[in-house]
């Protein structure tokens, strides 16, 4: 049997170290059992969690010395400190083979350990930012739903969690078994592209003289690059360096950047078709928008809106 426990900490995230105790620790009827699940703390007692009620937890940090693969579910504080037997529990599992995995938040504890260092990772797109700076020596991918390097691996959010808990079985039993448990937990063993799927749209930007408003109102004709300057009445090198200066990027991919944007908006909320979504947002036809769909969200205009589709539709065409 493979012992998984989990480390946690006041306060705890019920919903991440659910997720891996549901994957790890739950006993199914018709699925063979192939690990063992505990949960461990520094300080053995009642640990407060985020829903509200303590949970008794005896065991202590040496619980780690037997584990072969150890879970942070979540570090919260984020800022919050590695206790010097916290890391040296962590390092010395690592040392003799143990994996770790870490869950969201959980990433900022296993940065402390050093173990992350010139390796990439991956965390809740919301603290994305805040890894890079804390951790330059890490490279951060914020797009990934988990990051898998065999010894160490770290996942996005929360609910992606689940999704490496799952890949850790598909990976140690093969994928039929990781399927079939999947199936008793009503979930994709599987889910297609990455976290900027679930980044909610940038609301258009007011700047640049009204110029980005008034081309967010034109996205489904024909607009240019050197359109864009005309509007402005400046040059197309002067744009781009405006552009740079103000919002980061250049004028054509702030442009396709809205372009998508809308796109997303209208298969959440619209039954059109997505020939009809991508003449509106002026990505000419179906092909492109699932192209540049891929290119930037790393999935397809169709998986999109069965993922995200409002329930009422705000309108309608056929």
């Amino acid at each position: 049997m493979h012992r998984v426990i989990a480390l946690v900490r006041p306060v705890q995230s019920t919903f991440e170290l659910g997720c891996a105790a549901e994957v790890f620790g739950t006993v199914r009827e018709g699925v063979p059992q192939y690990y063992e699940f505990d949960v461990c703390t520094e300080t053995p007692g009642p640990v407060p969690t985020t829903a509200g009620y303590a949970m008794s937890v005896p065991r202590g940090l040496p619980a780690l010395a037997s584990a072969d693969t150890v879970i942070i579910p979540g570090w919260r504080p984020v800022d919050a400190p590695l206790s010097p037997r916290v890391r040296r529990a962590l390092l010395r599992a690592h040392a003799r083979g143990a994996r770790l995995v870490t869950i969201c938040s959980g990433v900022f504890a296993l940065a402390r350990t050093g173990l992350l260092d010139g390796r990439s990772a991956t965390t809740h797109w919301a603290g994305a930012d805040r890894l890079r700076r804390e951790f330059p020596q890490v490279r951060v991918e914020p797009d990934r739903l988990y990051v898998d390097h065999g010894d160490v691996a770290t996942s996005a959010g929360a609910g992606a969690g689940i999704d490496l808990c799952l890949h850790l079985v598909r990976r140690d039993h093969g994928a039929a078994h990781a399927a079939l448990l999947a199936r008793h937990m009503v979930m994709p063993p599987h889910r297609d592209g990455g976290q900027n799927q679930f980044v909610p749209p940038a609301p258009p930007a007011a700047a640049l003289d009204g110029l980005l408003e008034w081309a967010g109102d034109r996205l489904g004709t024909p607009l240019s690059v050197a359109d864009l300057a005309a509007r402005l009445n400046v040059s197309p090198r002067t744009l781009a360096r405006r552009f740079h200066e103000q919002l980061g990027m250049s004028p054509g991919a702030w442009l396709l950047s809205r372009r998508v944007a809308e796109a997303r908006r209208l298969l959440e909320d619209t039954d059109l078709p997505v020939e009809a979504i991508a003449a509106r947002v002026g990505l000419t036809s179906a092909v492109n928008l699932r192209r540049r769909f891929r290119d930037q969200l790393g999935t397809t205009p169709g998986a999109y809106r069965r993922a995200f589709r409002s329930p009422e539709p705000a309108g309608a065409a056929s």
